[in-house]
């Protein structure tokens, strides 16, 4: 797999873009990675012809900007800045986790840009209020300084999902590493975590646009009954984890395709 190119917007966005074909999809990734997770499935939108592309790094994220409010209605106005200009009617939200949140405030109509459909998986439905105070207090605390790429390169793996998936060698961890001083850090401002813990039932209630939920079998993150609360039709890939974009990209164009 060759490593996306892209650039910043106006707005700081760092994002790819590629594809043919009049309709766009989305690609908006989890919480502690980046654009590259899409690798995978970017190279079955681009061989089926139909599909545009477009992937950013969300904020604090990767490539982005590392600074300003790290709020789901944030991230949302982010993501609808690089839309303008396209046809609603023809754009699909594909959010992975994190992202998924994203897209359901996208399908809201609060924001400037409200796409036709939104697609999601591994979003993480229910948190107990011991994870949530976890994560703020990550959010407050300032990045670590890793002695050793190599130290840096494992901590973003594991904070991507993508530990036993992508070899520490690939250049595609590049982008989620950045040189501080003598050591290294993770691309990531621990200031995204803060988001966590926001009211999902109400988010998902507010989606305006048809919805499509699933999650992989093993995903611990997830169960099908939490799905089943906001779509009774939601989505189990057998075998798969959290990351089912990258293991099985095949399975999640098909499901992010379907009756679309």
């Amino acid at each position: 797999m060759k490593t996306l190119g892209g650039a910043r917007d106006a707005g700081g966005l760092w994002c790819a873009r590629g594809g043919t074909g009049d309709e766009l999809m989305v690609l908006l990734h989890g919480i502690g990675a980046n654009a590259t997770v899409w690798e995978p499935l970017i190279a079955h939108l681009e061989s089926q012809g139909r599909y545009r592309w477009l992937a950013p790094d969300l904020r604090g994220h990767g490539r982005s900007v590392m600074e300003g409010s790290f709020d789901f209605a944030q991230h949302a106005r982010d993501v609808a800045g690089l839309l303008h200009g396209e046809t609603p009617a023809r754009v699909t939200i594909l959010g992975h986790s994190f992202g998924g949140v994203i897209a359901a405030h996208l399908a809201s109509g609060r924001f400037a840009f409200t796409p036709s459909r939104i697609v999601t998986h591994s979003v993480k439905l229910e948190w107990t209020e011991s994870e949530i105070a976890k994560f703020h207090e990550i959010a407050a605390k300032p990045a670590r300084t890793f002695a050793t790429r190599a130290e840096a390169v494992e901590r973003y793996l594991k904070g991507a999902g993508l530990f036993v998936l992508l070899d520490g060698e690939s250049p595609l961890v590049d982008a989620g590493i950045i040189p501080e001083g003598t050591g290294f850090k993770v691309a990531l401002d621990p200031r995204v975590f803060s988001a966590i813990g926001a009211d999902l039932p109400a988010a998902f209630a507010a989606v305006k646009v048809p919805l499509r939920m699933g999650a992989g079998s093993k995903d611990p993150m997830v169960g099908h009954s939490a799905m089943q609360k906001y779509r009774t039709d939601a989505q189990i890939f057998e075998g798969l984890g959290h990351n089912p974009h990258w293991e099985a990209p095949a399975t999640i164009y098909r499901y992010a395709t379907q009756d679309a």
